[in-house]
């Protein structure tokens, strides 16, 4: 926190850029560049040659592979920073390729984009020795392949959401997907995400350092209230989670909560961990 309000003009700027542009390198090369060109080269040398060169493999089921895979990764832009359940991915996968596709042919998708490192699939958190109910957290690596593969930029900086207030809570679920992303990218410690169960309130991420776990909640938008906490709170007050304090991920600067257990940092700040 510290060191990201020691360099806030510098932080903020090159937000702005990742807001406006996302994180690859050649969208940052020569300012004169549209979003088209930026877009195009994107879609052409990163999602296309993942999907192409080397997902498909075989000329006799390429064309259907290669659908398959486009389809589930649509389907994981579009629900970027959520949870798709089974059956909504074989509803939306089926109406998309126009034939019958089993959830064993769309899990295995998935799992071969996920070690492509153009998305990562957060687990439910497993407790005590059983397996949890729920579905994998989609999370994508840069959310400019997002708006390559969807058409649709959706800005995460405050000024860009001032300027498309609409937009707000697509930004919310991107912010969740990017702070998702980031933090599984970190070889020390173990993320899951906590689905709503029994009396316990949903809780975005919870990461696993040793013995300990520090739950994470993304509350992307202008004004957090007291019950946008309730997650986290809920979390670190019971003593079978080991949870010393919590992390609040939000838009603005401005502290989120006012409880000493909370620790509230901008996504900006955040993504400065490394």
């Amino acid at each position: 926190m510290e060191f990201g309000n020691a360099c806030k003009d510098m932080r903020l700027n090159a937000f702005e850029a990742y807001s406006s542009r996302g994180a690859y390198p050649f969208a940052h090369i020569g300012a004169e560049r549209t979003w088209d060109e930026i877009s195009e080269f994107l879609n052409e040398t990163v999602i296309r040659r993942v999907i192409l060169h080397d997902l498909v493999k075989g000329p006799k089921t390429r064309k259907k592979h290669e659908h398959l895979f486009e389809s589930v990764f649509r389907l994981a832009c579009t629900y970027a920073g959520q949870s798709p359940s089974q059956a909504l991915y074989l509803g939306e996968i089926q109406r998309m390729v126009q034939e019958p596709i089993s959830w064993r042919q769309v899990l295995s998708s998935l799992k071969l984009l996920d070690g492509t490192l153009l998305m990562k699939l957060i687990e439910p958190l497993h407790l005590r020795l059983r397996r949890q109910l729920g579905n994998y957290k989609v999370c994508l690596c840069d959310h400019a392949l997002r708006a390559t593969w969807q058409q649709e930029l959706v800005p995460l900086s405050a000024s860009g959401l001032v300027k498309s207030p609409h937009l707000s809570d697509i930004a919310g679920l991107i912010a969740e997907s990017a702070a998702g992303y980031f933090l599984s990218s970190i070889s020390s410690i173990d993320i899951a995400h906590f689905p709503e169960r029994d009396a316990e309130p949903e809780v975005d991420f919870i990461l696993t350092i040793g013995d300990q776990r520090i739950p994470v909640e993304v509350k992307y938008r202008r004004r957090i209230d007291y019950k946008d906490t309730i997650g986290l709170r809920s979390f670190i007050e019971k003593a079978h989670y080991n949870a010393p304090f919590g992390v609040l991920v939000t838009l603005m600067d401005e502290p989120g909560s006012d409880d000493t257990r909370i620790v509230s940092m901008p996504l900006s700040t955040l993504l400065l961990l490394r």
